[in-house]
Formats: C-alpha cells, sequence, structure tokens
C-alpha cells in the first residue's frame, strides 16, 4: 500500500510538521550564506592572487597599498589596515587577529543553527518514529482480529519521521562543513599573507 504525501504527514503527526518547519529554514538559511560565501570567495581569490604577485614583484610596501586601496574587499581592508597601523609587529598581529575574529563572527552567523539541527533533527525524527510505534502497538492490541497486517503498517507510518530526520540532517551537516572549511581556508590565506607583509617589511622592527 503507497502512502500518498497526506497520509505521511498524518501519519507523521506533529513532529513531521515540525521536520518539515526545520527544513525550509535549513535550506533558507544554506541559499542565503552559499550566497554570501560565493561572493567573499570569488573576490578574496582575486584580491589573494594579486597580492601574493605584488608581494614577490614589488619591493616598496607604497605600491602594495596603492594597488590595495582601490580593491572593495576584506583582505585588502584587512592588509591596507595592517600597513597603516601604528604600533610593534606584535600589536600589529593582535589588531589584524581581533579583525579576523571579527569577519569570522560575522559569517559564523546563523551556522550554529545548522548543526543544531543537523545534530538534532534525527534524533527528532526518532522520537516521532517511537510515538508512532507506540500507537501502532496500541491498535494491535485493540485490533487483534486485524493480524499483523495492523501493526506493519503503523510501524511503516511511523519510520516517515525517521526517514525525514535524516532528510533534515543531511544536508544541514554538508553545508556546516562546507562553510566551516571555507572560512578556514579565509585564515589560512590571510594569516600567510599577513606573515609574508610583516616579515618583508617590518622584520627588523622591535616586536
Amino acid at each position: 500500500m503507497e502512502l500518498t504525501f497526506k497520509e505521511i504527514i498524518k501519519a507523521g503527526g506533529i513532529v513531521f510538521i515540525f521536520l518539515v518547519a526545520l527544513s525550509i529554514y535549513s535550506i533558507a538559511i544554506i541559499i542565503d550564506k552559499y550566497r554570501e560565501f560565493k561572493k567573499i570567495i570569488y573576490r578574496n581569490r582575486i584580491v589573494t592572487t594579486r597580492v601574493i604577485h605584488m608581494l614577490k614583484t614589488s619591493p616598496k610596501t607604497e605600491d602594495v597599498i596603492k594597488n590595495l586601496i582601490s580593491q572593495k574587499n576584506i583582505i585588502s581592508d584587512i592588509i591596507v589596515s595592517l600597513i597603516n597601523y601604528r604600533g610593534s609587529i606584535s600589536e600589529k598581529k593582535q589588531y589584524i587577529e581581533s579583525m579576523i575574529d571579527y569577519y569570522n563572527s560575522l559569517w559564523s552567523k546563523k551556522l550554529n543553527a545548522l548543526a543544531t539541527i543537523g545534530s538534532t533533527a534525527p534524533f527528532i525524527g526518532l522520537f516521532g518514529t517511537v510515538i508512532g510505534v507506540i500507537r501502532a502497538f496500541k491498535d494491535m492490541a485493540v485490533f487483534q482480529s486485524a493480524g499483523p497486517s495492523v501493526i506493519a503498517h503503523g510501524i511503516s507510518e511511523a519510520l516517515v519521521n525517521t526517514a525525514m530526520g535524516l532528510f533534515v540532517a543531511i544536508p544541514a551537516v554538508v553545508a556546516y562543513n562546507y562553510f566551516i572549511s571555507n572560512i578556514l581556508r579565509f585564515n589560512s590565506e590571510i594569516n600567510w599573507i599577513v606573515e609574508q607583509i610583516i616579515s618583508r617589511y617590518y622584520k627588523n622592527e622591535n616586536t
């Protein structure tokens, strides 16, 4: 016996409806963050390539500043701030670390929600399944003459919550790992560039 979508919702009950709402919310976050990250990553890669080239070819700090000042990008803002900041090397590093932490906090918004959905959705689905199985056994006790088909049908209906829980969790976990890996990549790239600039232009300064 095949279940229609209306019957699946009815079988899953309030837990299934809650999981559907979580799925919609999760997908909305994924789409929004993907657009944000795609734009940031594209611009960062262009500027990173230019900065690396300038570090290899330009002997003057002023040349780097002139090329970066025209860019409207997070990496260019961080590097210009590093060059213009007045202080020791350790103070420059602390200042840049605070900037990076600030941007990380901006990009990490709503990612905790994805992580929470990814970790809890399967358990919510399992909870709905347990409730459905209890109901199926109760129906079997009431309709003993109906045979095993009653409990079999009831359990099959109950399992839709488990399936829905996994359906919600898997995209959330994959998306969360994707976004986190991009944040870590950004941190690695900008830290490397900062170290190159400091070692090239400020290595003779007091720390």
